[in-house]
């Protein structure tokens, strides 16, 4: 029973990568050329393992995961279904991370905690979430289902549904970056810049109200 669930999950990791990812030819090449899948099998493992009270074992699976694959998943992390890592090389996620369904992120993705704190330090990541290259998540924050964190962007507050973040520490904008509910990075807003923009328009039109006001007067 357990081996036909665990074939079963594997069959629908792999069709998930045919969905998210149109670099997929082939079967052979998704089994032996996704280090994300192998990452994901593996944690499995060390997951229940773990969950069975098993000791230092799982550590050793999940470190023998990173040297294989450069994804490093701590065995107590829950991951929800249909969960794909884009190319994976540095991505990490920590002990109290929680993932749900339908989750999708890239190379350099750090899930990670912000102090020694006991209990639930790391990230909670709802439904059908995407996390940009290289984007941090740090600290024990929810981000809201169907939001989107920008490449690069450091996340250190809870995150609304339906929300995209960008930027160090990462904002929350309003500008649309989603075609075919796929994350367009190279239509991320920079909140910064647009908060400076809006700024020199607002001195400029000052500048130019002082020139009208100057050049009206008149001596008596």
């Amino acid at each position: 029973m357990l081996i036909k669930r665990a074939l079963e999950q594997i069959k629908e990791d792999i069709n998930t990568i045919y969905d998210k990812d149109p670099a997929a030819d082939n079967i052979v090449e998704v089994l032996l050329c996704y280090p994300g899948l192998h990452a994901l099998i593996l944690h499995r493992i060390a997951h229940k393992l773990r969950y069975w009270g098993i000791p230092v074992i799982p550590r050793m699976i999940s470190y023998f995961s990173r040297i294989i694959t450069g994804i490093e998943i701590h065995p107590g992390a829950r991951i929800g279904r249909r969960f794909f890592i884009d190319h994976g090389m540095g991505v990490v996620i920590g002990e109290t991370t929680y993932i749900g369904d339908d989750v999708l992120i890239y190379q350099g993705v750090t899930l990670g905690g912000t102090g020694k704190e006991h209990g639930k330090r790391h990230p909670t990541l709802d439904d059908n979430v995407i996390v940009g290259a290289g984007a941090k998540v740090l600290g024990n924050l929810k981000i809201g289902k169907n939001s989107r964190i920008g490449a690069g962007s450091v996340v250190v507050d809870d995150v609304p549904e339906n929300s995209t973040v960008v930027g160090i520490p990462g904002r929350v904008v309003h500008q649309r970056v989603m075609v075919d509910g796929q994350l367009q990075h190279n239509r991320m807003p920079d909140p910064v810049k647009c908060q400076l923009n809006r700024l020199t328009y607002e001195v400029q039109e000052i500048k130019e109200k002082l020139n009208i006001t100057t050049s009206g007067k008149t001596d008596c």
